[in-house]
């Protein structure tokens, strides 16, 4: 999908609560946000996969992290500029071995501060893995709006800014990966790379991921916005995704207004045999669910 169709395909969606004679250039972001307002239907098998995480569980120990959270440049030709992300290092690194990579995407309103300032999601792998609980791996915590001025815009909804979500994926695939493969003492092979989002970064967590299950074949989104492809778009052929998936983990909270996006998933999925782990917590569309889910999926991937 280029970026252009991206656009058109998101903003469809962000208006579709409002009357039909809105212009959709004028949305604003409390227009946008009415489809938080939609009707929430639960189905039978909307439940929990998983309970909460106990407490403490995204918690620094009064020791401080184990590991270590660094700030990583690189250059990306898609915004001709030089772009940041953070990354998260395990005990013990550097040693003489090579690590699995998460990447994991922030939302719409965010940038690569959002996972590790408001989720502690860099905490959330320290604990587990110094309890054992996770494999030791690197975490990237990138900035999904691929423009040149990639700072958090007044209005994050413009088209501009939607636009660089979708060009994310170039930027991703062809310049922060090979840089951290470059940098990093990571493991370079499809096993050993994962995908993970919130909301619109589900969104292209879904989008970029079944897209190349080659590249990574552990996918997690969590709270998937409406920038999200519809299912049969996401997964065209069930069998041969089937055949290349290790793990596709799909979340949200059932008082989250976009529920409705990961149900269409979920539904897809099921009625296409596509094995997939469907959690709903009791959450809305906010921190607690993205770290709890987190939590739940570090432990699953790459094992």
């Amino acid at each position: 999908m280029t970026p252009s169709r991206f656009t058109l395909t998101l903003f469809a969606l962000l208006t579709a609560a409002l009357p039909a004679q809105e212009d959709p250039a004028d949305v604003t972001p409390e227009r946008a946000r009415a489809n938080f307002a939609r009707p929430i239907e639960l189905a039978p098998d909307d439940v929990r996969a998983f309970p909460e995480p106990p407490p403490g569980y995204r918690e620094l120990p009064a020791t401080g992290l184990r590991g270590t959270l660094e700030l990583f440049e690189y250059d990306s030709n898609i915004t001709g500029t030089t772009r940041s992300a953070h990354v998260y290092l395990p005990p013990g690194y550097p040693t003489d071995q090579t690590y699995p990579v998460t990447y994991i995407l922030h939302g719409i309103g965010g940038d690569h501060h959002e996972w590790t300032g408001y989720v502690k999601g860099h905490v959330i792998l320290d604990n587990l893995i110094a309890a054992g609980d996770a494999v030791p791996m690197i975490a990237v915590f990138p900035n999904g709006r691929a423009m040149a001025d990639d700072s958090i815009p007044d209005n994050p909804f413009n088209p501009t800014a939607a636009a660089a979500f979708a060009a994310f994926e170039y930027d991703l695939i062809y310049h922060l990966i090979p840089a951290i493969e470059d940098h990093y003492a990571a493991r370079r092979d499809a096993p050993h790379r994962a995908l993970v989002g919130l909301s619109m970064g589900g969104g292209q967590t879904l989008n970029f991921g079944l897209a190349h299950l080659d590249i990574f074949p552990w996918i997690g989104a969590f709270s998937s916005a409406p920038n999200t492809k519809a299912p049969a778009d996401l997964v065209p052929d069930p069998a041969a995704t089937r055949e290349q998936l290790k793990l596709l983990y799909l979340s949200c909270g059932n008082q989250d207004g976009l529920i409705n996006v990961s149900q269409r998933v979920h539904r897809y999925l099921q009625e296409n045999g596509v094995p997939h782990i469907w959690n709903i917590d009791d959450h809305g569309h906010d921190g607690d669910t993205w770290g709890s889910n987190l939590y739940h999926f570090a432990q699953r991937v790459f094992r």
